[in-house]
């Protein structure tokens, strides 16, 4: 059964065999693809959006076709009538974006403060983006783990509980999260499970670093 590409409202998806490199995307097909995107986003026809922009319906139609190189006038119209600065016009213009697949159960088992508490650290991906550095885990509590309330780090920090039941400090609040539930917090303030009161327990830990952060 073949997978099904799901077209995002901002772009496009399409088909590419894993083991080739990205196509090059030329300017203006860049340019096309963000113009026709924001056309839609502003529920416009081709017509109805050239007449806000300025230009023909068959301009309109050959930049959304990749059929002709945008003058900077040119430029400054779409901006304007489509109400964006002109910079998003050229959005995804610098190639292909980065990103981790980690199949299930094959991340990388690291260290941190609770692993001498027993806590286990399943490594699920790590990106650094414009301003901030993601890092997302998979953490284990088991009959052998200690409660460890005293974690503290820069950045923001989301949890989410797949299995078991625990109590978890956050500052001088404990909060009860069951299967299903989430918490979002500051990671400055004093956290950790408190309290391990069905076993096994496993959560999803994602965790937004300031970018001078290091690890």
């Amino acid at each position: 059964m073949s997978r099904r590409l799901i077209r995002n409202t901002t772009g496009t998806a399409r088909r590419r065999d894993p083991s080739q490199p990205p196509p090059e995307s030329s300017l203006e097909d860049t340019i096309a693809r963000n113009v026709r995107a924001l056309r839609l986003q502003a529920g416009l026809s081709v017509a109805d959006a050239a007449d806000r922009i300025g230009i023909s319906k068959a301009m309109l139609s050959k930049i959304e076709n990749s059929q002709t190189s945008c003058s900077l006038a040119t430029l400054t119209r779409l901006g304007l009538g489509l109400d964006v600065p002109v910079t998003s016009l050229f959005r995804d213009a610098d190639g292909e974006r980065e990103a981790v697949h980690t199949p299930a159960g094959q991340g990388p088992r690291i260290a941190r403060e609770g692993t001498q508490a027993g806590h286990d650290y399943e490594l699920l991906g790590a990106l650094r983006g414009q301003h901030k550095r993601l890092e997302s885990l998979m953490v284990t509590l088991t009959a052998t783990s200690d409660t460890y309330p005293l974690f503290q780090h820069p950045g923001t920090e989301f949890i989410h509980l797949l299995e078991g039941v625990m109590d978890y400090g956050h500052s001088r609040t404990v909060y009860r999260l069951e299967p299903g539930d989430s918490l979002q917090f500051d990671g400055e303030g004093a956290h950790g499970p408190t309290a391990l009161i069905e076993l096994p327990i496993r959560f999803l830990s994602v965790i937004a670093f300031p970018d001078s952060t290091t690890r």
